[in-house]
């Protein structure tokens, strides 16, 4: 489903070059729960920050389904991007002025790829996933941290994205709010979609089936698990 072959990420200043990554080359499948870790620093999320489109790499390539996205321009790799990607973020990055309904809302009014007659429900379906029916017209702030984490999983659903790309999703919440969202992940892994998701933490999930480790910017461990833990 998607490989990196040889992509190397340097930072140049001035006449100094800062490598981030180190020739990667990876594979993941579909249907896999990786956890990618790793101290900060070592190039984790530089690499799903490739894959996502936020940052370029120095030279490789990414393969997704066959295709080299790395040729895409801005216009094309934004419209890949929302069509097969659900991202979730470390801070959320919710719109604060409007509703958990209307967060969810429009990702599906930007792509156009769910029938206009067909979202609030949708949107219904996912909070109800997530656990938050019933929150639909609170804006973020009126929710805890751990619940404006599931709106942002529910969120990076809308569009039926194969694909999620989470990015430290626990960095800010107790231990509490982070074990309900690593069983939405598990669930999320039981219902067919492929996680990628980085953290800085070493130690596994539950019901991840992969742990890549990353360490000055190349692969140091790469460990499957038969059935996920």
């Amino acid at each position: 489903m998607i490989k990196f072959e040889s992509v190397s990420k340097i930072y140049r200043t001035g006449n100094n070059d800062y490598p981030v990554l180190r020739n990667i080359s990876v594979s993941f499948e579909k249907g896999e729960y990786v956890l990618i870790t790793g101290k900060s620093g070592s190039g984790k999320s530089t690499l799903l920050n490739i894959l996502t489109g936020v940052d370029g790499a120095s030279s490789g390539n990414v393969m997704v389904n066959g295709t080299n996205i790395l040729g895409f321009n801005e216009a094309r790799m934004t419209k890949w991007r929302g069509e097969n990607l659900g991202i979730v973020f470390q801070f959320f990055q919710l719109i604060p002025t409007l509703s958990v309904l209307e967060n969810l809302l429009l990702p599906m009014d930007l792509m156009d790829k769910i029938p206009k007659q067909d979202r609030i429900k949708k949107s219904k379906e996912l909070l109800a996933m997530v656990g938050l029916s019933g929150h639909e017209e609170k804006i973020p702030s009126a929710l805890s941290g751990g619940e404006q984490q599931r709106v942002a999983i529910a969120r990076s659903l809308a569009n039926d994205a194969d694909l999620i790309i989470a990015d430290e999703p626990t960095g800010n919440l107790d231990s509490k709010n982070a074990e309900m969202v690593f069983d939405i992940f598990n669930n999320l892994k039981n219902a067919g979609k492929t996680i990628l998701m980085v953290s800085h933490e070493r130690g596994i999930m539950k019901g991840a089936s992969r742990k890549i480790v990353i360490k000055d910017g190349t692969i140091e461990e790469d460990h499957k698990f038969e059935g996920g833990l």
